[in-house]
C-alpha cells in the first residue's frame, strides 16, 4: 500500500497494533519529533560553540546561537506548510541535507588536536568516519534526487 497521507499510515498500522493505531502512530511521531528537535538543537549548539573553541553550554551565547540556527528551518516548515504529511516529507528532506554537514563538522572537530587535545581521533578513525560520512552523503543525495523525479 502506498502511503500518500497520514491517515493511510494509520490504516496500514491497524491490522498490526489494533484500533489504537492512530494514537500509537501520533505518539510515535510526536516523540520522534521531540527527540530529533532536542538532538538537532544540541548538535547545532555544540558545533557552533566549537567554531569559537568553546565547550557547549546552554547559557553560552554561541551555543544558544547554534541552537537557534538549527531551529529556524523547523519553524519555517511548521508555520509555512499547511499539509502535515507534506511538512513531514519536507522536514526529512531538510534533515537529509543537514546531516552530512553535521557529520563532517563533527569529524573535523573531533579530529582536531586544537579542539580535542590528546583525545583527538586517530588517522584510521578519521578515514573510517569520512568513508561513513561519504556513504551517508551519497545516500542522502540519492534520496533528494528521488524526491524530485
Amino acid at each position: 500500500m502506498v502511503v500518500d497521507e497520514l491517515e493511510q499510515a494509520q490504516q496500514l498500522l491497524t491490522p498490526l497494533v489494533g484500533n489504537n493505531a492512530g494514537t500509537i502512530f501520533a505518539a510515535a511521531l510526536l516523540l520522534a519529533g521531540v527527540s530529533s528537535t532536542i538532538t538537532s538543537g544540541i548538535a547545532g549548539g555544540c558545533i557552533f560553540a566549537g567554531f569559537f573553541n568553546e565547550p557547549y553550554h546552554y547559557k553560552d551565547y554561541h551555543s544558544k546561537s547554534g541552537i537557534l540556527l538549527s531551529f529556524i528551518p523547523a519553524l519555517g516548515i511548521i508555520f509555512l506548510i499547511g499539509d502535515p504529511f507534506k511538512g513531514l516529507i519536507l522536514s526529512q528532506m531538510f534533515l537529509s541535507i543537514q546531516l552530512p554537514i553535521t557529520v563532517f563538522t563533527q569529524v573535523y572537530l573531533t579530529s582536531s588536536k586544537k579542539v580535542m587535545g590528546k583525545f583527538a581521533n586517530k588517522r584510521r578513525t578519521v578515514v573510517l568516519l569520512s568513508v561513513l560520512g561519504g556513504i551517508v552523503t551519497v545516500l542522502n543525495i540519492a534520496l533528494l534526487i528521488s524526491l524530485f523525479k
